[in-house]
């Protein structure tokens, strides 16, 4: 692509181990690269994050750091970054007693609420409750494998459609919105949703821009509710899905994160000449 030479890494094919530092690192050499673009499942984070951790101290230009992943997949740690910093939020409350389960869904503003497992991608582990013991009953499943919960207010106005954009570089290079099928609250593509393109109002786009920001995210999926009281922040993803939002707006959102890799690796190069002159001044 553009003239690169490309390595795709199987991150579950480099063994890691542990060092003296106590610090999971891959075991064997890496591939000698200039820039890295990770895309790493849920369900292999651990050594997804050990192998983009090794880029990094070298220095490899990286359209997310390691921390910045971990960030992303940790649901609460998420909402905690962007409600700190003043960014719209559902109202949402993380309950591991079952005596503080009434007071979250007061919170919440009530039955319906919408409940959330820590870690989850494309809609797994998110769940509609309308009842009372509908709540309790998945509290106490996901208490049993140890899972944490989150009880997040449920958008009526929403009516079922959710806004997913993706911010390349801090700018919003394409945008969707997102319909569920018949009988689904969750929008995702993945479980039969629908989606049409949609045009962004300047401040919406500069929520999704701030949410991959504080997040330190040069590359993220943005997804975002639109209220009564204004759009809302969801979630933010370290490894969007492109087929979806290229598919839907005709976006070549791909050659944009390259675009994005030339820039950042251009700039790396100038700093570290910048450096090196004032050096020898």
């Amino acid at each position: 692509m553009r003239g690169h030479h490309v390595y795709v890494i199987d991150t579950l094919n480099v063994p890691v181990r542990v060092g003296r530092s106590q610090v999971a690192e891959p075991s064997q050499p890496l591939p000698e690269v200039e820039a890295i673009v990770p895309r790493i499942g849920t369900s292999i984070t651990f050594y997804g994050l050990a192998v983009v951790r090794q880029y990094e101290t070298k220095g490899i230009v990286t359209t997310a750091t390691s921390s910045a992943i971990a960030r992303s997949r940790d649901k609460l740690h998420s909402l905690q970054i962007m409600g700190s910093s003043g960014l719209p939020i559902p109202n949402t409350t993380v309950v591991s007693d079952p005596a503080d389960i009434w007071n979250a869904i007061n919170i919440a503003g009530g039955l319906p609420v919408i409940i959330k497992v820590i870690r989850g991608t494309q809609g797994r582990g998110v769940f509609l409750a309308t009842e009372m013991h509908t709540v309790e009953s998945i509290f106490h499943s996901l208490r049993r494998v140890k899972e944490q919960m989150l009880i997040q207010e449920f958008i009526t106005e929403a009516r079922g459609t959710d806004i997913r954009v993706i911010v390349v570089g801090n700018r919003c290079v394409a945008s969707m919105k997102r319909t569920a099928a018949e009988g689904e609250f969750r929008s995702n593509l993945h479980r039969g949703g629908t989606a049409m393109p949609i045009k962004l109002d300047p401040d919406t786009r500069i929520l999704a821009s701030r949410a991959a920001q504080v997040h330190g995210l040069g590359v993220a999926g943005v997804d975002l509710l639109l209220s009564d009281r204004g759009p809302l922040l969801l979630e933010v993803n370290s490894s969007p899905g492109l087929e979806g939002i290229e598919n839907t707006t005709s976006e070549d959102v791909a050659t944009e994160i390259i675009r994005y890799v030339e820039w950042e690796e251009k700039k790396q190069k100038h700093q570290f000449r910048q450096k090196r002159k004032r050096r020898k001044n």
